[in-house]
């Protein structure tokens, strides 16, 4: 269960979003409204950079790109590929790849950096874990 250095705080600004590689994942990193989100950093339905002009508002990212819309709580997902502008095309790129949750990770502000944690949840450190009582014979 370890915290990685993403960045500076200061860098990452009210209503910013930044790509970048942590330990060989790529990650999207956003602060909206004071609060840190870090999510994998591509699109689940056609792989597009998030941190490429996706919208954050109502508490959900949207990709630019076909409007897929997903929770930024827990990464499950809201819309899959409306397109409003023609939602038969929507439809048609939509079916192109099954609908999916976008993976979300722990993310916190610790001594001036944002810090990011790629655990399962629930995952226990190895050195936290003491050894089992004897059984009885």
């Amino acid at each position: 269960m370890v915290w990685h250095n993403a960045m500076k705080s200061s860098k990452l600004k009210n209503g910013k979003k930044k790509m970048m590689t942590i330990k060989g994942k790529l990650v999207m990193l956003a602060r909206h409204d004071g609060a840190l989100f870090a999510t994998e950093a591509l699109c689940r339905h056609m792989r597009w950079p998030l941190a490429w002009g996706a919208k954050i508002e109502n508490d959900c990212v949207r990709c630019p790109l076909h409007q897929t819309t997903h929770h930024l709580d827990d990464g499950s997902l809201v819309e899959w590929s409306p397109f409003p502008l023609f939602p038969a095309y929507g439809r048609m790129v939509g079916a192109l790849s099954k609908p999916k949750d976008l993976m979300m990770y722990e993310v916190r502000e610790h001594d001036g950096f944002v810090q990011v944690r790629f655990d399962p949840p629930g995952a226990v450190a190895v050195d936290s874990l003491q050894p089992a009582p004897p059984s009885p014979v």
